[in-house]
């Protein structure tokens, strides 16, 4: 006859462990549920880092660009246009800067710079295509989301910058 080994107190309280700390919870454990903390996207190109960027439509038919690129590099950068949906921003400043270690900001209290597609009239829920130019950094093509013009986005609009 053959003995049948016993687990050992050190098996019984790691298997105890893993079940109890959710890792056997399969794919429906809430370590594997993770989502995007915004509606804006994250995205890179070269030492340029776009940060929570999306769209807000506006009454009137544009769309109004919302969101943060920041700049990384040793070198300075410029904005040289953003195409959404094959409309060109009017961009203020006209092709806003990127110094080194600096940020374009789009709306909100800090804001240095914006960007507003007119008559683009995008439908809220869709996702955009939009291809920001950069003059050193080259293109870079990302789907925006375009949110209502309402809660935390209620003031975005295209008006000028105030100094």
């Amino acid at each position: 006859m053959r003995k049948v080994a016993k687990p050992s107190i050190t098996t019984l309280a790691i298997s105890a462990l893993l079940l109890l700390s959710g890792c056997g919870a399969g794919p429906d454990a809430q370590t594997r549920l993770s989502s995007q903390l915004t509606d804006g996207i994250e995205a890179n190109i070269g030492d340029l880092r776009l940060v929570n960027v999306l769209l807000v439509a506006q009454p009137d038919g544009s769309a109004v660009l919302v969101g943060t690129v920041v700049n990384n590099g040793k070198t300075s950068d410029r904005i040289s246009a953003i195409i959404a949906n094959s409309v060109e921003a009017t961009l203020t400043p006209f092709a806003p800067a990127l110094n080194i270690g600096g940020k374009a900001v789009f709306s909100g209290d800090s804001a240095n710079a914006i960007a507003v597609f007119p008559e683009i009239n995008a439908k809220i829920g869709d996702r955009i295509p939009v291809e920001f130019t950069f003059s050193g950094s080259g293109k870079l093509k990302v789907d925006l989301l375009v949110r209502e013009k309402s809660a935390e986005f209620a003031s975005v609009n295209g008006a000028p910058l105030t100094n």
